[in-house]
């Protein structure tokens, strides 16, 4: 299957021009409120790129949406806030009964210009998460997250003046601030899931070292484990560090380490043949990651055995 082009909307004016509204009151910053819009109905999955950052925080009221790299399917039950980042491809489609409510915020880059929040802004790692991977927000949440929304709104629709920029992105930073500090709630509050997620974590590590063809394949990278637990390298990291402290690099060279010990500890293999086994493709890069880990050398480590 082919996919087509995702199409490119380049300004906030002509997302508004799409959704059959009016002009922006501001060509850099609009708040949409969902309920007057018409939804878009389709069969086909629709693929979207921003040229400007999209935070949506939403409740559907009826019928079914899939949005995101997976197509999966979200639960409704709370509401959903997304981010979007410039150049993130976003996909959806939607069933004729779909109808949700809620607000998005476009924010375009300019607008950020010459403010720290313009560099800043990448820091937030939930800009770069699968749209699958939404923030489920409590109503408490949502409330407080509406509020800065009104307060963006507000201050754009009435006179613009030297401190209104200024206003507004304070506003947006701490949205963003409480966003992510809601993110982090999540991770914490969906352990069940998360350590399911770390099981397979474990699981498809051992596979992988274990696998007799595993000097053919390299180190595992931190996008193919993603890839197979079926979300975001970012993402991913972000709930193992809730859970266990360790992004997933650092779950990986952890990996690595047990099986050299094991190694190191019960073959007589060289440390060249065990660093091409792990999937080195130096044994002084082993040697290294190895030394940095445990304090030892692999040759001092073995002789500790002797």
């Amino acid at each position: 299957m082919i996919l087509q082009q995702p199409y490119r909307i380049k300004t906030i004016k002509e997302y508004h021009k799409i959704l059959g509204i009016g002009h922006p009151e501001h060509p850099m910053i609009s708040v949409i409120d969902l309920a007057e819009i018409t939804p878009y109905r389709s069969e086909e999955t629709i693929r979207v790129v921003f040229d400007f950052y999209l935070i949506s925080l939403k409740k559907v009221e009826a019928g079914d949406v899939q949005y995101g790299y997976g197509q999966q399917k979200y639960d409704f039950d709370e509401g959903i806030l997304f981010f979007i980042s410039p150049n993130q491809v976003f996909s959806f489609k939607a069933d004729d009964d779909f109808r949700s409510a809620g607000s998005m915020l476009l924010i375009h880059p300019d607008f950020l210009w010459g403010n720290p929040l313009a560099k800043a802004i990448k820091k937030y790692e939930f800009f770069n998460y699968a749209i699958n991977e939404a923030l489920f927000v409590s109503e408490k949440e949502e409330m407080v997250l509406r509020s800065f929304i009104k307060n963006i709104e507000q201050e754009y629709h009435s006179h613009i003046d030297k401190f209104s920029e200024s206003i507004i992105i304070s506003q947006i930073e701490s949205f963003l601030n409480y966003s992510n500090r809601f993110y982090m709630r999540q991770f914490l509050t969906r352990k069940i899931s998360g350590s399911q997620i770390l099981d397979k974590l474990e699981k498809i590590l051992d596979d992988y070292f274990n696998d007799e063809n595993m000097i053919n394949k390299g180190l595992p990278t931190v996008p193919y484990i993603a890839a197979l637990l079926h979300c975001s390298p970012n993402y991913l990291s972000g709930i193992l560090k809730a859970l266990t402290g360790q992004n997933t690099q650092q779950h990986i060279h952890e990996k690595i380490i047990e099986k050299a010990k094991e190694k190191l500890s019960t073959t007589t293999l060289t440390v060249g043949e065990i660093a091409f086994a792990l999937g080195f493709d130096y044994p002084q890069s082993f040697s290294k990651l190895f030394k940095s880990k445990t304090d030892l050398t692999p040759v001092e480590f073995r002789a500790s055995f002797n």
